[in-house]
């Protein structure tokens, strides 16, 4: 392959990548069908994969809980972390970590509740 090809197949790329950076997290995160993992960039610029548990409204915020694909100091492997999305006038939507642990605990408790109720109600008998 010529050079001139490799290059247009790089900038094509850099550009796809982008595209998939500028995507709104809320899109992401909210989209029911999305089967892929969640990748998020941490303070040194790693990037970071994800496997999405659930998204729950709480104390007028967006939560969601993630659990890391990816090795993570102080994480075990059976652990999920908890994020907010927060929001700022003009600028796109970020997921940031919780660090309440006392807010933490909760959403996870919300969660717990609302798979509860999801089992529940499908439990019930159907009326014909």
């Amino acid at each position: 392959m010529d050079k001139k090809k490799m290059k247009q197949i790089e900038e094509v790329s850099k550009e796809a990548e982008k595209e998939i950076e500028r995507e709104d997290i809320l899109d992401i995160l909210l989209d029911e069908d999305n089967k892929d993992p969640i990748v998020l960039l941490d303070n040194n610029g790693r990037r970071l994969t994800f496997e999405q548990i659930a998204v729950i409204p709480y104390n007028e915020k967006i939560y969601c809980v993630l659990k890391p694909v990816d090795k993570i100091d102080n994480v075990q492997d059976d652990e999920a972390i908890v994020f907010y999305v927060e929001e700022k006038e003009g600028e796109e939507p970020v997921l940031m970590v919780e660090t309440d642990e006392k807010t933490a605990i909760n959403v996870f408790d919300e969660y717990y509740n609302l798979l509860d109720e999801a089992e529940a109600s499908s439990k019930k008998p159907k009326k014909n």
